[in-house]
């Protein structure tokens, strides 16, 4: 055996044993002998071992895990029947009894109360321990989930008919939500779709397939070029892929009710169309070695260049989708760099070859169309399962590869080393800054010149000769019991205090008014009412200290400040520097050569064992990225895509990425006819055989839509007779009556008029806005998703199939799913209620009456799915509606309740704009909603803690927005030029002076603290040398300014509110919050 085949060798073991490593580490499996029969059985993919070994585990039965199985389906149970204390107090949903429904929310209320108003130990161990047992129990449910069913098309063939040229959705026949997001992305690649169009079998294919790869590639190659043709010319708005997704159901060992991977099912089809093209390739070429133009477009080599135990070796490997890990990077470059190197690689540049092993990466030829498979998933060991892996991670829309490249190997090299020699000094320099910005032994550290400026501060107040609890007995008044049974608060004690405290010690101490005074007036002001005593100090001060002690230590002092901030400033440039630096390492041109555009993004949203895929795809000819989610295809944005594909933001995030080479635009462009020179589109791009294939489906359709017209039009005439018969024998009924006596013919009952104007107490309520809309393209389509899912539960889990039995399961399944929202404890940004009204309602102790008939409104939408079992379900729910009795539900409480959550949304959408125009530097459009946003949200907050947003977080962005007004007015004026100081002093007048009695009506410690800096901006310029027109104006402002009436004179009108569905707010509010930070504490 020669020394390379050796080395070869010993890198096969060595790679095999780096499988075996990760398969222990994804699965928990400890046993080698189980582990290495799993890679046998799976020829080495890693994918297919990981399915084998947990197939095999959960075959497995174990005593302990079956026990804990068995107590989490009781507490699940408990759980779900809406609020049960015990098993002997769980009720039946599923019967016919409106009374248990309202049971069951009655005790689930109580529950919630109780939650509410208890904290402690226990119930956080109880409530974590129902989430898991219900996951647990979820993930083994799981295993045993029947065929989900199939998505039902509208009835009314217009609804599905193709908008103009808008591209073609495909339809999701179970599950198949990855089928339709991988050939989405690859169908838009125009070379890859002319590929498939013009492929023609074998010609000795036609007699008969000589083995199992051409029987099954074959028939799924024509079923894809069909598939491919109506996506091109098709009229309807989507087409049914079933036929080519019943060819590939056999090529998963998992079952078919499970969604498959988009990495799996992509590496499967170009293996396919691999097979396929490559017998069409050796047929074309006899003799010759053949191009397989999947392998061209697909497939690209890197070089491994590596020590395997102190042996040198390279060799070269062909790539389809590259791997990448997404744990503990930030960005794709990361990712990149890591792949591209594992183990000790330091051995390979130094001169001692030591029995180190490592090896790099090196690109020698990459693919026209490069993909990247993003790992985002890994095996919990605590919880026994896989779980998905949320961070986020950046990726550029274009992407330079001159990096990565084997002609590039050196000169990178030398750039990786110069990065990781400047991210050495990079971690001193941050640490060093470290210590400058947290000084301090303690749990508290500090900036250290703030330190130095509070010292500085401390030695230049005012000595005092008497303690300040002297000082404050002293000014007690005469017969005061008050004080003297209080010790006064120490000036920390003061400081943390709530300013709703601050005020109750106002009211109910007789010496709280001076401290109040103390507290807000840290400056001398010489415009306001309020002053205090010249001798009286402000802050803590030095009892005794010399003039030549305070000279020395405030020179000190200045000088030592001075110089730290001098070394702070250089610190954090030479920081920002090295951070540019490195940024720039690969940007010059010699480095840019490689360029590859970003062409789609295949986005996973929900968790390691369900969830849903879809496709951001960029059109180049309308520059614009489009969404493809199954049937619906629509207009996107870059904003969009990365909400939804860095991940960290929610459960969805890029699962793949596809980008192609931007020097190569043959795989983007549209064909041209050679004899014309014309673009060629829609049915001219399709061969002869796939055009009748088209026509003949579209003559299909446009049948379906002439039987459609021509049935509606025969119910309308219909209609039209019966109403004319029902006219007619209205009026022999009228004449009837009218022979009659008169007394008779009054007290008669009639039928018409009893059928056509229900009672009072029958008339149908308006329903919501948010509950309902006359249209499903608006804001109820979340609330008919959420419904119609309640629904498909209900009915997998009932025995009973009846309309009311499924409603009152789905009723029981929606609420359990809408009481844990109300009972998680969730960050500020993820705020449930705005999601759906009844977790408002229960956070806020509606009455049960209000619940029960809100649920039921829901599930009474009239724009439920159009199958007749939702049809059914509605019709129930509206029955049961119509049965509730004036004296059981009060409709003006209801209707208050309704209003309510109607103000909370408006107030969350003023709330939000404002912060939203804050953020953006926009004080001026950004005060109005903000003040508004705080008037209605403290309204709300008079009824209930919960039935409005944090307003200490409004109160101190309406502060912050009306201070920087000011400041910008201030400096409007300061600049002398008349039109500055005409827009300065307009601001002042229009936006900040009406605001002011609002600030001043609470008497909160920060609104003052601010109105008082205001004043003291406007009241330094008196006694400024100023030319006299400005002097004119100021004393014109100043009382205006100065007024302490707490009366509202005049205000502008609300802003106008756009108006947003659910989902556009719940995601715009969170995005908000989240960009806030850290809630503000203190004022200013």
């Amino acid at each position: 055996m020669t020394v390379e085949q050796n080395v070869l060798q010993q890198h096969s073991q060595k790679h095999q044993q780096t499988l075996l490593n990760q398969l222990r580490e994804v699965t928990g499996t400890t046993d080698v002998q189980l582990l290495q029969q799993a890679l046998q059985v799976s020829n080495g993919d890693l994918a297919e071992a990981v399915a084998y070994l947990t197939e095999k585990n959960a075959k497995v039965p174990q005593q302990d895990e079956a026990t804990y199985y068995q107590t989490s389906q009781v507490a699940s149970d408990r759980y779900i029947s809406v609020g049960s204390q015990a098993d002997t107090n769980v009720i039946d949903l599923t019967g016919d009894d409106k009374d248990d429904l309202q049971r069951a929310i009655a005790l689930s209320l109580e529950e919630s109360n109780r939650a509410f108003r208890e904290t402690g130990i226990t119930d956080e161990e109880q409530a974590i321990s129902r989430v898991l047992e219900a996951s647990i129990a979820e993930n083994k449910a799981s295993l045993k989930r029947t065929h989900t069913e199939v998505w039902s098309d509208s009835p009314n063939p217009h609804d599905r008919k193709r908008v103009d040229t808008c591209p073609v959705g495909l339809k999701n026949v179970g599950n198949t939500c990855w089928f339709s997001a991988v050939i989405q992305s690859l169908f838009n690649l125009l070379e890859f779709q002319r590929l498939v169009l013009n492929y023609s079998p074998p010609a000795r294919v036609h007699d008969l397939p000589r083995n199992q790869k051409e029987h099954r590639n074959l028939p799924f190659m024509q079923e894809l070029r069909n598939l491919f043709s109506l996506m091109v010319g098709s009229k309807r708005k989507y087409v049914d892929p079933s036929r080519a997704v019943e060819i590939l159901k056999d090529a998963f060992k998992s079952s078919e009710s499970q969604q498959q991977d988009v990495s799996e099912f992509t590496h499967k089809l170009l293996d396919w169309l691999e097979d396929a093209f490559q017998m069409k390739a050796e047929e074309d070429r006899e003799g010759e070695k053949p191009k397989n133009p999947m392998v061209e477009l697909f497939y690209g080599r890197f070089l491994a260049v590596g020590v395997l135990e102190g042996k040198k070796f390279e060799n070269t490997e062909m790539f389809g989708q590259y791997p990448l890990q997404v744990n503990g990077f930030k960005d794709l470059h990361e990712c990149l760099e890591a792949a591209m190197i594992e183990g000790e690689i330091e051995s390979l540049h130094s001169a001692e070859n030591s029995a180190r092993s490592g090896q790099e990466h090196w690109f020698t030829e990459l693919p026209p169309v490069l993909t990247f498979e993003l790992s985002r998933f890994e095996f919990n060991q605590a919880l026994g399962r896989p779980e998905k892996i949320h961070n986020k991670l950046e990726f550029p829309s274009m992407l330079y590869m001159d990096r990565y490249m084997d002609r590039n190997r050196e000169i990178t090299r030398i750039k990786r080393e110069e990065i990781r020699r400047l991210k050495e000094h990079l971690t001193l320099l941050q640490q060093r800054l470290e210590r400058y910005l947290s000084y301090g032994s303690g749990p508290k550290r500090f900036p250290l010149a703030d330190v130095l400026q509070y010292a500085m501060e401390f030695a230049s107040s005012k000595p005092v000769c008497t303690s300040p609890v002297e000082d404050i007995d002293s000014s007690a008044p005469p017969g005061g019991t008050t004080g003297q049974q209080l010790p006064p608060p120490s000036t920390a004690e003061q400081d943390s205090m709530a300013p709703s405290e601050s005020s109750g010690h106002a009211s109910g101490a007789a010496t709280a008014p001076t401290t109040a005074q103390q507290q807000r007036v840290p400056i001398h002001k010489p415009f306001t009412q309020s002053r205090l005593p010249p001798d009286l100090p402000m802050h803590p001060a030095p009892r005794h200290i010399t003039e030549e002690e305070l000279r020395v230590l405030e020179g000190c002092l200045h000088r030592w400040r001075s110089e730290v901030e001098n070394d702070t400033r250089d610190l954090q440039g030479s920081i920002t520097r090295i951070h540019r630096t490195i940024e720039l390492m690969y940007s010059d041109k010699s480095m840019m050569q490689v360029p590859y555009r970003l062409h789609a993004v295949l986005v996973h949203e929900g968790q390691a064992n369900a969830g849903h895929y879809w496709a951001y795809i960029y059109d180049p000819h309308q520059r614009c990225w489009m969404k493809y989610n199954d049937i619906s295809v629509t207009k996107s944005s870059w904003e969009e895509l990365v909400r939804d594909s860095f991940g960290g933001y929610r459960n969805a995030s890029a699962y793949c990425l596809m980008y192609i080479n931007d020097k190569k635009p043959f795989l983007i462009e549209e064909e041209f006819d050679k004899e014309t020179g014309q673009i060629l589109s829609g049915m001219d791009k399709l061969p002869p055989d796939l055009k009748q294939y088209v026509k003949e489906d579209n003559e299909l359709f446009g049948k379906e839509i002439h039987e459609w017209d021509t049935l509606q039009a025969r119910k309308a005439q219909q209609e039209k007779l019966a109403l004319a018969a029902a006219a007619a024998a209205a009026a022999a009924a009228a004449a009837a009556s009218a022979a009659s006596s008169t007394s008779t013919s009054s007290s008669s009952p009639q039928p018409m008029s009893i059928e056509s104007s229900p009672p009072d107490n029958a008339a149908p309520q308006q329903d919501p806005e948010y509950m309902e809309q006359p249209s499903p393209n608006n804001d109820s389509k979340h609330l008919q998703e959420d419904t119609e899912r309640a629904i498909s539960r209900a009915a997998s889990e009932q025995e009973e199939r009846s309309p009311e039995a499924l409603l009152n399961a789905a009723i029981k399944l929606e609420y359990a799913r809408l009481l844990r929202f109300a009972q998680e404890d969730t960050s500020p940004e993820n705020d449930y209620r705005l999601q759906h009204i009844i977790v408002y309602f229960i956070q806020n102790q509606a009455p049960k009456k209000i619940l029960e008939r809100t649920l039921l409104t829901q599930f009474a939408d009239r724009n439920l799915a159009f199958d007749e079992r939702c049809k059914s379900i509605m019709n129930v729910a509206r029955a049961k509606l119509d049965l509730i009795k004036p004296e059981e539900v009060n409709m003006d409480e209801y209707e208050t309740w309704h209003q309510d959550y109607r103000n909370f949304r408006e107030t969350t959408v003023f709330m939000m704009t404002g912060l939203e125009l804050f953020q953006k530097i926009n004080f001026v459009e950004a005060l109005m909603y903000l003040i508004y946003a705080y008037q209605y949200n403290k309204e709300l907050l008079m009824k209930g803690l919960y039935r409005g947003h944090d307003e200490e977080l409004l109160g101190y962005y309406r502060r912050e927005c009306l201070l920087k007004l000011n400041e910008q007015a201030a400096a409007m004026f300061e600049s002398g030029e008349e039109p500055e100081v005409t827009t300065g002093l307009g601001i002042m007048n229009e936006l900040v002076v009406p605001c002011i009695p609002l600030l001043l009506v609470h008497d909160a410690e920060r609104d003052l603290l601010a109105v008082e800096d205001m004043r003291n901006r406007w009241c330094s310029y008196l006694g400024q040398e100023m030319e006299s027109n400005l002097q004119e104006k100021l004393t014109d402002f100043l009382p205006k300014l100065l007024d302490c009436s707490t009366e509202i004179k005049s205000f502008h009108d609300p802003p106008k509110l756009p108006s947003y569905s659910t989902l556009e707010l719940c995601e715009r509010f969170s995005r908000v919050i989240a960009a806030l930070g850290r809630v503000p504490t203190e004022g200013r």
